[in-house]
């Protein structure tokens, strides 16, 4: 069985499978090991930061495969899009706030427009601005994602109904081969994969958020503003993150407000940083986390491509048995 449909046929790709453009730990190597390995991978550029992406950029653009890149549109201006841009990527994914902006240049450039959705609003607005693959988060994503958001399975067909004919790709809670034949039975396309990647050869993180995810439980990651406002971040306040368990969620549950007002304690926050009592970031993770066991030898993400593909068509041609 190969997995063709309107994604891959889009990009050119052998697996319906992109990378989540994870900020900062999406860098160059591990973007450019999914797109060899056959699926889309998408650099995690964040806000552009210039030196970072001077040094990002050229690995990824010099790998095999279609690539391309992912933006926090909320943080971002037209010279970090022009700058993108200029290396000639793929795609473009615009995510967190409002792509209008940035839409159109990105399509003169010759690049596909990816916009991710948090709600069926913001999906009837992609659509509306023609986007080219439409992205439904659901909330068990890991990372950054709506606080009034809906769950993966059923966010995603709603989105696949509302967006025909654009391809949709689910994200939300899939780090394994069945989750990507579940967004496929939804309608889905394919599949934007993030903390599963996390644990990856080349994964741009240091080895204990590896470790952490890889003995991460589910049960215990957390959506919350907490660790936002902490570590002093912009992040709009609409949007929560799924973090693993950290002290400062511990100690302000339920304080945010006495949190955002209170400089010394965000002060506090960075002395810890420095003194190695809290991690410098916090672990985002999502709610799939337990399906990632790779204890001894985290695998290269090429490889992983194929084998979350491989088992993706296993679960299709168990479930077309009963």
């Amino acid at each position: 069985m190969t997995l063709s449909t309107a994604f891959t046929r889009l990009f050119g790709v052998r697996h319906p499978i992109a990378l989540a453009p994870m900020g900062g730990s999406a860098g160059g190597e591990l973007a450019a090991a999914v797109s060899r390995g056959g699926g889309l991978g998408l650099l995690g550029a964040a806000y552009g930061d210039p030196d970072w992406l001077a040094r990002e950029l050229p690995i990824v653009s010099q790998g095999t495969g279609p690539w391309g890149v992912g933006l926090l549109t909320w943080g971002i201006d037209a010279g970090v899009v022009e700058r993108v841009l200029e290396h000639g990527p793929r795609a473009v994914m615009l995510s967190f706030g409002d792509p209008g902006p940035f839409a159109e240049r990105i399509r003169r450039a010759g690049a596909a427009l990816i916009i991710q959705v948090t709600d069926l609003e913001e999906a009837r607005q992609a659509v509306d601005m023609g986007a080219d693959v439409i992205v439904a988060q659901g909330t068990e994503s890991g990372g950054h994602g709506a606080r009034h958001g809906r769950s993966t399975l059923p966010f995603v067909p709603m989105v696949v109904d509302l967006a025909v004919p654009v391809p949709v790709l689910a994200a939300g809670g899939i780090a394994d081969g069945r989750g990507v034949a579940a967004a496929l039975a939804l309608g889905a396309a394919g599949a934007l994969i993030g903390t599963r990647f996390q644990a990856t050869a080349e994964a741009l993180v240091h080895p204990s958020i590896a470790t952490a995810i890889v003995e991460g439980r589910g049960q215990d990651t957390e959506r919350n503003r907490v660790l936002d406002i902490a570590r002093g971040s912009q992040w709009p306040s609409r949007y929560t993150a799924r973090a693993l368990p950290h002290r400062y969620l511990d100690q302000c549950r339920g304080r945010e407000a006495e949190l955002a007002a209170d400089p010394q304690a965000q002060q506090a926050y960075q002395e810890d940083v420095a003194r190695g009592e809290v991690p410098p970031l916090p672990v985002w993770a999502g709610e799939a986390v337990d399906l990632i066991t790779d204890i001894t030898d985290l695998p290269p993400a090429a490889e992983l491509v194929a084998a979350l593909a491989a088992q993706a068509e296993d679960a299709l041609k168990q479930a077309g048995k009963h």
